[in-house]
């Protein structure tokens, strides 16, 4: 079997993603991985012992333009929801975003950029398209914080965008204005600067989860007036990771506070296969004390020791690699998963936008 590092590394075809041209890198990889298996090595991974109906991959509802959406993430501005997700390969069309008022019909609502910024260009050779945006609420601005990479590689960058309001018919306030880099890794680095996720904590600090493949998921303290680095804070949390699996595969991190646990979201495994059927993407989950963690599985499993319950995998009929998932806890007490999956036999990437329900105090996506 071949597979490759991230969905978040490829162009698009009519099928949705495609892969890319090979390097020497991947083709080394992907004849690593059909040498040892989907992954190698093994991992304390566990299933989940209350797991979700299999009526979330078996009882699609969305309607209108829910197809090509990788790696969603979503913010309610008064009765709109907005997602937002990675680029679909349109040039002059960069980090799509999409408008519900009922969570279930979506209709196209612009993009942010024209262009790539010229200083991500400038710091990631080659780059195609900009990944996995996280949106925010903070400090009197809606924050955006997205990636920038090539396929296969650990040069990339998190850059952040920010906008007075998501209603783009408010021409008065409307405006995205990059903001710069947040964060980078160059190739002599352990860790892999993409998948940004923004967690505001009850004390108001604010922490940017981040990392894929390489070490794992990493984290650091974000400046609430800058949305950039804090200056004063230059910890570096590591958060999960999976050393007995072959190449970590571990990104898409995604952190909620909910009744005084603290839990992260990932997807384990390998997103994006030319043959959609072998694609094993699947979102996991792990809860701690504490938002640098530990985080543990419900077996007590350490995420930085390869734990973490699976809460969703693909049926390997109609649907396969669910993953790149953003959990969001709305301020009306909502609890709520958006991720995509791959409609087999295609593989086109959908938009999926499902409730959270909490037994025992571990999430289960309902249908």
């Amino acid at each position: 079997m071949r597979f490759v590092l991230s969905a978040r590394k490829r162009p698009w075809d009519a099928r949705g993603f495609r892969l890319a041209r090979p390097t020497a890198l991947t083709a080394i990889l992907s004849f690593a991985i059909a040498l040892g298996g989907c992954g190698g090595g093994s991992s304390p991974v566990i299933s989940n012992p209350n797991p979700p109906s299999a009526g979330v991959l078996g009882n699609y509802k969305l309607t209108g333009a829910v197809s090509t959406v990788h790696d969603p993430s979503m913010m309610r501005q008064g009765s709109t929801y907005y997602v937002f997700s990675t680029d679909a390969g349109s040039v002059g069309s960069y980090l799509q975003i999409r408008c519900s008022g009922d969570k279930v019909n979506w209709t196209p609502c612009g993009h942010i950029f024209d262009t790539i910024p010229a200083w991500v260009t400038t710091k990631v050779s080659g780059i195609a398209g900009l990944w996995a945006p996280d949106v925010s609420y903070f400090s009197g601005l809606y924050h955006v914080y997205y990636a920038g990479s090539t396929f296969g590689t650990n040069t990339s960058v998190i850059g952040l965008v920010t906008n007075k309001t998501l209603d783009a018919t408010d021409v008065a306030n409307y405006q995205w204005m990059d903001q710069g880099e947040v964060l980078s890794s160059q190739s002599t680095d352990d860790f892999n600067a993409i998948d940004p996720n923004l967690f505001l904590d009850t004390d108001g600090r604010a922490w940017l989860t981040y990392g894929s493949f390489w070490t794992g998921i990493k984290q650091r303290e974000i400046d609430r007036n800058t949305g950039l680095l804090l200056a004063s804070n230059t910890s570096i949390y590591n958060l999960a990771a999976r050393p007995g699996v072959q190449f970590d595969p571990i990104e898409g991190s995604s952190l909620v506070l909910h009744n005084g646990f603290y839990y992260l979201f990932v997807s384990f495994d390998f997103c994006c296969d030319s043959d959609p059927y072998q694609s094993n993407y699947k979102i996991a989950v792990g809860r701690g004390n504490n938002p640098h963690g530990p985080f543990f599985d419900q077996s007590d499993t350490d995420m930085l020791q390869g734990g973490g319950t699976i809460l969703l995998q693909g049926n390997g009929t109609t649907w396969s690699a669910p993953g790149g998932q953003t959990a969001y806890l709305d301020a009306d007490g909502e609890s709520l998963i958006t991720f995509h999956a791959l409609h087999l036999p295609g593989g086109t990437p959908y938009l999926f936008v499902n409730s959270l329900n909490w037994p025992q105090g571990w999430p289960q996506i309902q249908p």
